[in-house]
């Protein structure tokens, strides 16, 4: 197993490629973006941002870093990192991209994952400036970026897997930067997922929405997988970690969160979907 750096990155306001130098990736026409001191390079133009500080905080971070950490989503990581590596070209390097990657929990789960002879060159990309620092701390090996998704700093056809887990999928952005049968894995929360969290924090529960796993313009379906166990969570902290690494933090009535705040334990159901598409040949 080789992890590597992917390196094909584009420049955010011309879209041509951007190559490192010394301390800073640049183009040719001139735009310079600085690499940190933790490693991590910031190609989001304030233009393309709709806040000063855009994405989760520090403190979501770190309460997703906690839970991650222990363990409670490591059958989600499990899947997706066999479907991730299935396939691929056993002597060739392949390009992987978390696009909302957060702290990278799920890059170094899949860099873990990597069998012997596998080389991955891996891409980390989040619009949050603290996720992508945290995850820059802890794994020096892959790229770390802050950037969107809906102009990714990534020249075209160069990738061989993009993940979207629990995310905001762009997915003409997506099928751009995948090299023709390159795959996007795709996680996002079943009808069950959380329930019973969200029976407490919310009032009613809104009805499921319908699973639509029809492919993408530019993309065909190839298969869904739901993940799906009970998950017993144990003490006021990881109640706590687990709603505010979740949008319902922010949907909740100031009643819910005092609801959830109280608990000393609680046992969920996790419950994801894991949709493969693949990119379509162009032309």
């Amino acid at each position: 197993m080789t992890i590597t750096p992917f390196r094909a990155l584009a420049c955010p306001l011309d879209g041509a490629p951007l190559h490192c130098d010394g301390s800073a990736w640049r183009c040719a026409a001139g735009h310079s973006f600085d690499i940190a001191r933790q490693g991590h390079t910031n190609l989001l133009p304030v233009q393309q941002k709709r806040s000063r500080d855009p994405g989760d905080s520090k403190e979501m971070v770190e309460a997703r870093r906690r839970f991650l950490t222990g363990g409670a989503y490591q059958p989600i990581a499990a899947a997706v990192s066999r479907a991730a590596l299935a396939d691929l070209a056993p002597n060739a390097t392949a390009g992987c991209l978390d696009a909302g990657c957060g702290e990278g929990y799920y890059l170094r789960q899949l860099a873990a994952a990597a069998g012997d002879g596998q080389t991955l060159a891996l891409l980390g990309l989040d619009i949050s400036k603290w996720a992508v620092l945290s995850a820059a701390k802890q794994d020096k090996r892959p790229n770390w970026v802050v950037g969107s998704n809906a102009n990714l700093p990534v020249q075209p056809g160069t990738l061989d897997r993009v993940l979207c887990m629990f995310g905001f999928p762009v997915y003409p952005e997506f099928a751009r930067v995948l090299k023709p049968g390159g795959e996007l894995l795709q996680v996002d929360a079943g009808p069950d997922h959380l329930r019973e969290l969200r029976e407490i924090i919310y009032p009613t529960l809104k009805p499921a929405r319908v699973a639509d796993t029809q492919a993408p313009d530019g993309f065909t379906a190839l298969a869904t997988e739901t993940v799906r166990y009970p998950l017993a969570l144990g003490g006021r902290e990881q109640v706590a970690d687990l709603l505010a690494m979740t949008p319902h933090l922010h949907r909740a009535s100031a009643e819910g969160r005092a609801k959830a705040a109280a608990l000393t334990a609680l046992s969920v159901t996790v419950d994801v979907r894991l949709v493969r598409f693949a990119r379509n040949p162009v032309g």
